[in-house]
């Protein structure tokens, strides 16, 4: 590979770090073809890119990018294959899955909404991050018990202001 050619590696390696805020660096070496074909086919359903990079790459990408990456430089050895998704927790869920088939891929790292994981045994802790969906969606379902409230508490005292005012205050005790 050229200097040219690792400086244009390099540079599109950086621009994909900055596209995405979840951030997976597995190691899927020893696989067979048709293992790795079907890991892929995967992560195409769960709306998750995958790549082989090298690993110097890599790193020159991860200094060259705005985002802290912290320790997590310090996992690319061996062989490193780059897992980026909008949904935190969806590598996480694909490599647990593909787990029971198979030993590999393994966890080496994951920068997630800024925040970083070094290791295979942190693959339980991302599996449960909630994604920013599923928060806003509790957030709305707190949110709209109050009104709900509100709401049968009118219905259920009539139309008139005392059965309202008697249906609220009886809730309210």
């Amino acid at each position: 590979m050229t200097r040219e050619e690792k400086s244009q590696v390099i540079q599109d390696l950086t621009a994909q770090l900055a596209e995405n805020a979840n951030i997976y660096l597995t190691d899927i070496s020893g696989l067979n073809a048709g293992t790795t074909s079907d890991l892929r086919r995967a992560c195409f359903k769960a709306n998750v890119s995958i790549a082989v990079v090298k690993n110097t790459l890599l790193e020159k990408a991860m200094e060259a990018s705005d985002k802290e990456f912290g320790e997590l430089p310090t996992v690319l050895k061996g062989n490193t294959s780059v897992m980026y998704s909008e949904t935190g927790n969806a590598p996480a869920k694909v490599i647990k899955a593909f787990r029971k088939k198979s030993e590999k891929p393994l966890l080496k790292g994951a920068f997630i909404e800024e925040a970083i994981y070094l290791g295979d045994e942190q693959l339980d802790a991302l599996v449960e991050i909630k994604s920013k969906d599923e928060l806003i969606g509790e957030i709305v379902t707190l949110l709209q018990s109050p009104a709900k409230n509100v709401i049968s508490a009118l219905k259920s005292g009539g139309g008139t202001l005392a059965g309202i005012i008697k249906t609220l205050s009886e809730k309210e005790g």
